[in-house]
């Protein structure tokens, strides 16, 4: 593995194949790494994670035939044909940093992949959909594939988050055997000569869920905000995840662990595509701040909620009212 930085001046790589396999004290020398990294600037490399290079190479070859689509195909399974998070976005259709243009990428959203007459769907559950597949052989199946496999890790992470914060280590298991995870892919054209001022291929913003296990080709991007202000490189490494605290998860730790701006800026002069996974909890799992993370010097700062109302409420500042139901 080649990083184009020293490590100590970029993210730390958290070799996890041990927690993957099993081996007795995994757990707890991985919860201390990622405690390390998540209290700090709440980024790292994910490697061991046990997905074979050619199910990640099936994935980035499926994904360019999907955005290489006239925009006709694509417009099919449109966002706006959900309101339940899924569905292709088009280029400049998402603005995560409000205060800048639109994002200079096109994407497409994956979840739990129900039947339409599941009772979850005919309950009027929240954020539960039908996924919306195009016409095009093989995708379902690679993305289904690829969505259980990630979910797996991410699960494996938050067991090894849960030691790291005092808890039972299944603590997280049945609030995320539903979850409302997203499989997200990305294609960010080469940034144009002349942009709007302040645009990017996606704005400075930060990630909502629980993880986030980010996919990228070879082709750099993606910039991570130190804590004292400086913008780093997250150069990729080919078949490593980075991995990344959200929102929901840095509410659930009561701000011990951190959530760290973002931004992605192409200026490579070449197609960019990655696939980030972001792993959130079941709709009804209560978010409470985790007692070992209340103290007297700090005590609850937030009420609690629920996976689905914090989802809700982050994407709702992201799209235009009535996209999200």
């Amino acid at each position: 593995m080649t990083e184009t930085l020293p490590i100590t001046e970029t993210l730390p790589i958290i070799d996890i194949s041990g927690l993957v396999a099993g081996q007795p004290g995994a757990t707890a020398a991985i919860a201390a790494e990622i405690g390390r990294a998540a209290r700090g600037i709440g980024f790292f490399y994910v490697a061991g994670h046990g997905i074979a290079p050619e199910t990640i190479a099936n994935m980035f070859d499926t994904i360019h035939r999907f955005f290489a689509l006239p925009l006709e195909k694509k417009q099919e399974v449109a966002f706006g044909l959900s309101r339940h998070n899924r569905g292709f976005i088009a280029m400049k259709g998402e603005t995560l940093d409000p205060s800048k243009p639109a994002d200079l990428k096109e994407a497409f959203n994956i979840g739990l992949d129900l039947p339409a007459d599941d009772p979850r769907i005919l309950a009027g559950e929240p954020f539960r959909g039908v996924n919306l597949w195009p016409d095009m052989p093989g995708f379902r199946e690679t993305m289904l594939d690829y969505f259980a496999r990630v979910l797996n890790v991410g699960r494996l992470l938050q067991r090894a988050v849960a030691v790291d914060v005092g808890l039972p280590e299944g603590f997280f298991e049945d609030k995320l055997d539903q979850s409302l995870s997203t499989l997200r892919l990305l294609h960010y054209p080469p940034q144009p000569p002349v942009l709007e001022e302040g645009q990017l291929g996606a704005g400075e913003h930060t990630d909502y869920g629980c993880l986030t296990l980010l996919m990228t080709d070879d082709v750099a991007g993606l910039e991570v905000r130190r804590r004292d202000g400086v913008w780093l490189p997250a150069p990729p490494i080919k078949d490593v995840f980075v991995c990344n605290i959200g929102d929901c998860l840095m509410r659930w730790t009561n701000d011990v662990y951190v959530s760290t701006p973002h931004r992605v800026a192409n200026r490579s002069g070449r197609e960019r595509y990655s696939i980030p996974f972001f792993l959130d909890p079941n709709p009804d799992a209560p978010v409470v701040s985790i007692p070992s993370c209340v103290t007297a010097d700090r005590p609850a700062r937030y009420p609690p909620t629920t996976g689905a109302l914090y989802l809700k409420e982050r994407l709702q500042r992201t799209y235009a009212p009535g996209m999200i139901a």
